[in-house]
Order: structure tokens, then C-alpha cells, then sequence
């Protein structure tokens, strides 16, 4: 693939693809600590893809690949776009998405924490359930891109937070258990129940 393809890879796809089921919070996938990434193919591509998808959809800003069954050491962000109501000409409403600026990181690996930030969090594998936590202002990661290639950003403000938050699901962490002991547990009755009334 040249190296116009693959700068594009994720800035020119368009809007398609296959909304994947999301799972949640207690499933036993996202406790467990994920496997790296090793071969960066189009089953790996075709499945950032579809992540993309079912996180815009959803809708959410980040989605591990744990969250969708896949125990991989990746995960998709988006921070920026934009997402708008729309009434159309027959009463009926629809969302509008725009503005995309995808992100995918393979084997992320975090190089500097610093400073503290307390923001509230919620998750699409613990739908209904937002908390503050608390979280490093600054960090710097190394990862590699859907082809295998290496990168290095710094961060901070949302994009640091989503990026910790989405990495502690490749270690089988939800952002719940970063929480004191009595909120977790009071939480995870709450949000059980919810789902107990889903079924």
C-alpha cells in the first residue's frame, strides 16, 4: 500500500460499515488483560473500521476492542466530531454526523503521567452510569497505526482522559473500579439492576 493510502486510511473512509454488539460490564471479556496486536491486516483494518462505526452510532467518543469481544491491545477515538439533530420534511428526526477526525492506537504504550484532573466519565459498556474520576492531566503515548507503523503523541485536556479510559480496558479495567470501593459498589448494584430490568 502506498503512502497516500495509507495516510487516508482512516480520514477518507466513508461513513459505512457493521454496527458491532457492544458488551457490557460484568461480561468476563472486559476483564481480562488483552493480547498485543501482531498482525496489521485487512481483518485488523476492517474491524477499526466497523469499532468506528459502532462508536459513532452508539454514540461514544472512544471503543476498545475488548468492548466489542475482541481481547486486542487497540482501541478508536474520536473527540471532535460533530453529531446534529435534524427534523426532516416529514416530522420525523434523524442525527447528523460530521467534522471526523478518527483516531486508532495499536499497543499503546503510556511513557509519562503527569498532573491531576477530575472529570466525569461514562462508558458504552456501563450505559446510564456517569462519575467523576480522577485521572492524569498530561500524558504521553507511543503506538502504532493500523499499518504497523510507529507513533508518539502527547496529550492532554479530553483527549489525555480518553485515551487512559480507553487503554484501562486493554488492562480489563472499567472506569467504575477506578472509583472508591463503597461508590464502585453501590454503582455496579445500580447499574445491574438497570439491566436486570432491560431483560
Amino acid at each position: 500500500m502506498d503512502l497516500s493510502m495509507k495516510k487516508n486510511f482512516l480520514t477518507d473512509y466513508k461513513l459505512e460499515g457493521e454496527v458491532l454488539p457492544i458488551y457490557t460490564y460484568p461480561a468476563p471479556v472486559l476483564k481480562k488483560i488483552a493480547e498485543p496486536v501482531t498482525e496489521f491486516n485487512q481483518e485488523l483494518h476492517l474491524l477499526i473500521k466497523n469499532m468506528l462505526y459502532t462508536m459513532y452510532h452508539a454514540p461514544g467518543i472512544g471503543l476498545a476492542a475488548p468492548q466489542v469481544g475482541v481481547s486486542k491491545r487497540f482501541f478508536v477515538l474520536d473527540i471532535w466530531f460533530d453529531r446534529e439533530k435534524v427534523t426532516l420534511a416529514d416530522g420525523t428526526e434523524e442525527y447528523r454526523l460530521s467534522q471526523f477526525q478518527p483516531m486508532a492506537f495499536i499497543n499503546p504504550v503510556f511513557k509519562n503521567h503527569s498532573g491531576e484532573v477530575i472529570h466525569e466519565e461514562g462508558c458504552l459498556s456501563v450505559p446510564g452510569i456517569y462519575e467523576d474520576v480522577k485521572r492524569a492531566e498530561f500524558v504521553s503515548v507511543e503506538y502504532q497505526d493500523p499499518f504497523g507503523d510507529k507513533h508518539q503523541i502527547e496529550a492532554d485536556e479530553l483527549l489525555s482522559i480518553c485515551l487512559q479510559h480507553e487503554n484501562d480496558h486493554l488492562d480489563g479495567i472499567v472506569f467504575i473500579e477506578r472509583l472508591s470501593l463503597l461508590k464502585k459498589q453501590l454503582l455496579e448494584k445500580k447499574f445491574l439492576k438497570q439491566m436486570q430490568k432491560k431483560k
